[in-house]
């Protein structure tokens, strides 16, 4: 990808790369290969389809796919369509999609052949991304022309995604294609790819830090490699995947890393190692600067487009930063007058720039709450985001993070509310309140705990009260285990004391 230069539309990147690199590897996995040339012809399919059932700018896609090469075709056929997509994890709960279906409005989904019986539904068209994909209608190769126009401009959207939400009900974050054009052209830069790297994409669609792992290589020329779900819970498996692919980078929380070094995973001369969707432990990050050639530790929440500043760990792998911030991007530390703090004093962390989304998708209320008037900004309607978490910029300008200001929690790299669990607890008829509290949140031994109070004469168990949950929230978010009390503990003022918490 070129870094100099006027700024290119996403689709007009990834024609370019295609024209210039036809027969390069674009997409493989444990058994298939794409070069570019095939992989744009199978966008084009894909695309086609997706206009002729009416879909056109900001129209919103949704994508129930297991991993594969064809998820790589179809995400790139919803951007050439005009639309944007919202993936639909098929791991997450039946309520759990319906509710982000109905949310989101969409009227299309792409879906594995072997699962569209599963989404379908009444109003929705359920296209079997191996169906189109069959036939002649790949035959002959493919021409540039055969992707079809479409409107990119910077406005217009790329992806929605749902995200934990402390009402209750996830949220969905609308994130526009110049915000992604802006993170991919900086990323080209800092941390860097180019046409001979091989990225290994292990995160789930359904988390936003998968836009890296899956554009970054094809904007730039280089290769996805494609774990399967299996393989990137596995420590033996994923490092044999790294091994076959033959990998110079990847991407991932700080949990999947540790288990690929528990497996003994030694890194190839070269390797790259990007970490982030939670906080990097002390040594986990001497343990990966000790094999890998470069360590990136990451930050950004989803509402600035997957990351917002980066760091390279110095020798030794301490101390452990997030860095400073990517192009065109500006981050704050303020005070609760939203006034700057000085360098080593902590204060809430803004950020603002090119990356912002536009808001949470049919929540103007919450929208105006988390995106707020940028009292710095040059010119008029500047926006930041609230972030909610707590940093401090240190003397030399690298920004350090230092929790929360509230309830939210990273778990394995997923960003929950605590509340929407609470929620889900409390719809439970026989349930009067209930409480949850993470543990070690950040760590590969993360667990949340629920601590429950049932109503008289209730005949539930712990493991009704997963089953409940497991049918309204992903696995993720469903408590390893549950605890029964005759009633909260509570401060004076009458608040749950979390503290006291068995």
């Amino acid at each position: 990808m070129s870094t100099d230069g006027p700024a290119m539309a996403l689709t007009d990147l990834f024609t370019g790369v295609m024209a210039s690199r036809p027969d390069g590897v674009a997409v493989a996995t444990a058994e298939e290969r794409l070069t570019y040339a095939e992989l744009a012809a199978r966008a084009a399919v894909i695309a086609r389809a997706l206009i002729e059932l009416g879909v056109g700018r900001d129209d919103l896609v949704g994508l129930y796919l297991d991993r594969s090469a064809d998820m790589v075709s179809a995400l790139l056929g919803v951007w050439f369509s005009g639309g944007a997509y919202v993936p639909l994890d098929p791991e997450y709960p039946a309520d759990r999609i319906g509710y982000m279906v109905e949310d989101s409005g969409i009227r299309v989904v792409l879906a594995s052949k072997t699962r569209a019986a599963e989404i379908a539904r009444p109003g929705l068209s359920v296209l079997a991304v191996e169906d189109l994909l069959s036939g002649d209608l790949l035959s002959g190769g493919v021409a540039e022309s055969t992707l079809p126009e479409t409107d990119d401009a910077p406005e217009v959207l790329a992806y929605v995604i749902y995200t934990s939400g402390s009402t209750g009900r996830p949220k969905g974050v609308e994130v526009p294609r110049g915000a992604v054009q802006n993170f991919l052209r900086s990323m080209a830069k800092t941390p860097g790819i180019g046409p001979d790297d091989v990225l290994v994409a292990v995160s789930t669609l359904s988390f936003d830090i998968a836009a890296l792992e899956i554009f970054l290589p094809l904007m730039a020329g280089a290769t996805t490699f494609v774990a399967d779900t299996e393989t990137t819970t596995h420590g033996a498996s994923l490092a044999a995947a790294l091994d076959q692919s033959g990998a110079t980078m990847m991407q991932a929380t700080p949990s999947t890393w540790r288990i690929l070094l528990e497996s003994g995973w030694d890194a190839p001369e070269g390797f790259k190692a990007l970490c982030g969707g939670e906080a990097l432990p002390l040594d986990l990050a001497r343990a990966l600067n000790s094999i890998a050639t470069e360590v990136w530790n990451m930050y950004g929440p989803t509402e600035t487009t997957i990351w917002s500043t980066c760091y390279r760990l110095p020798e030794g792998g301490v101390p452990v930063l997030v860095g400073r911030p990517i192009d065109r991007t500006s981050v704050y530390v303020l005070d609760k007058s939203m006034r700057p703090v000085p360098p080593g004093v902590q204060g809430e962390i803004y950020i603002g720039g090119a990356g912002l989304a536009r808001g949470y998708r049919n929540q103007p209320e919450r929208t105006a709450e988390a995106f707020v008037p940028d009292p710095f900004a040059k010119e008029e309607g500047g926006r930041l985001y609230r972030t909610g978490d707590l940093g401090r910029y240190l003397s030399d300008g690298n920004l350090e993070c230092r929790g929360r200001t509230d309830s939210q929690v990273k778990v394995r790299g997923f960003r929950i509310e605590l509340g929407e669990i609470e929620s889900a607890l409390e719809a439970h008829d026989e349930i009067r309140q209930g409480v949850v509290c993470a543990f070690g949140a950040g760590t590969p031994d993360a667990r949340l705990v629920a601590y429950v109070v049932y109503e008289p004469g209730a005949d539930l168990m712990a493991g009704d009260v997963r089953r409940h949950l497991g049918k309204r929230l992903p696995l993720y978010m469903v408590p390893g285990l549950v605890v029964e009390l005759d009633e909260l503990p509570q401060t004076p003022n009458g608040k749950v004391d979390r503290k006291a918490l068995p």
